[in-house]
């Protein structure tokens, strides 16, 4: 089944589309629901990457602390009970690994089975024959599965804890389950550009097919310290998020105004807070919890109208570090 264009769901669209142009001349207003909605199935990671809150070990902080590790069935049906009537997508990833929850292929079919269009991102690391069976089975309509190196010695650069043969034998295992059961999951092979991996990007393009993926995306990485440069910033500029000014130091290169995934969507953390972004990774924006209040009420309360009023002109630190 591919995602399921009912009425409701198209005028949705129209609305959103409607609002955001509106906001590009000041005029905020919302007059629709979220047209994707990603869920974070799980807050914790087996990795220990340098650039992600998780891996950095900000599990202390009390938003992770205090948090469910994941997210529990009740929330997750409130969630799609909500939005499937006006959603298009919805996304199982946002800090943790998804695959560590144990239900997620049961998520992915119920999201399926309600006409969504269902996306995963995962290190792959948990991945087996039958995980991979089941996802496929589900109705995965697209999972992504992060591997930032060839060898050992370019993956672990930042991929710490991690075997880039588990990757490998994801993949593999993910095109033999599309082949045997039929499956239309598109298999997305994603890869940051990174310093360590730099001598590798030609042959990422030249073996992403043979090692089961059906695309390959470069992307990009986020940094954290990087106004003196970084370690794992790229060598040429043009695949850096950050540029050198005149006074040596970096800085971020600068975006257009606006941004429509904060008309569009949202984010709802493993214990229901409804967040406004990906970006939010502190959980410092929430517009309140699920379990507490509907999503029609949420997504357009005064906390959701304010920070989108703020992000037009990207005043909210999150904007300001934002690569949509």
């Amino acid at each position: 089944m591919s995602v399921v264009l009912t009425k409701s769901r198209v005028l949705n669209a129209l609305r959103c589309y409607w609002n955001y142009a509106l906001s590009r001349t000041g005029l905020v207003r919302i007059s629709h629901m979220p047209l994707f909605v990603s869920v974070e199935p799980a807050n914790i990671c087996q990795l220990h990457c340098p650039e992600c809150p998780v891996g950095m070990r900000h599990s202390g902080a009390p938003e992770y602390r205090n948090a469910e590790r994941y997210m529990p069935r009740e929330v997750w049906e409130k969630v799609l009970s909500e939005v499937a009537p006006y959603a298009h997508t919805m996304q199982f990833y946002f800090q943790g690994e998804p695959l560590l929850h144990k239900d997620l292929s049961q998520m992915i079919r119920e999201a399926h089975d309600a006409g969504l269009y269902t996306i995963v991102s995962t290190n792959a690391q948990a991945m087996t024959p039958e995980l991979a069976d089941a996802l496929v089975q589900a109705g995965l309509r697209r999972i992504i599965v992060s591997m930032d190196g060839l060898t050992d010695e370019t993956y672990s650069a930042y991929r710490a804890g991690g075997s880039v043969d588990k990757c490998k034998q994801a993949l593999g295992w993910l095109r033999d389950a599309k082949e045997r059961l039929h499956g239309r999951t598109l298999i997305e092979l994603q890869c940051l550009r990174l310093r360590t991996n730099e001598q590798e990007w030609t042959a990422f393009k030249q073996q992403y097919r043979r090692l089961g993926a059906d695309r390959l995306v470069f992307k990009t990485a986020q940094l954290y310290d990087y106004a003196d440069g970084h370690p794992l910033m790229p060598t040429e500029p043009r695949y850096s998020r950050y540029a050198q000014g005149p006074d040596g130091k970096y800085h971020r290169k600068p975006l257009g105004k606006g941004c429509l995934r904060v008309w569009s969507g949202v984010v709802v953390t493993t214990k229901g807070e409804v967040l406004p972004c990906c970006y939010d990774k502190a959980h410092a924006h929430a517009y309140g919890n699920i379990m507490e209040s509907p999503m029609t009420e949420l997504f357009a309360n005064e906390k959701a109208m304010a920070f989108r009023r703020a992000a037009i002109h990207q005043q909210p630190s999150i904007c300001k570090e934002c690569w949509k």
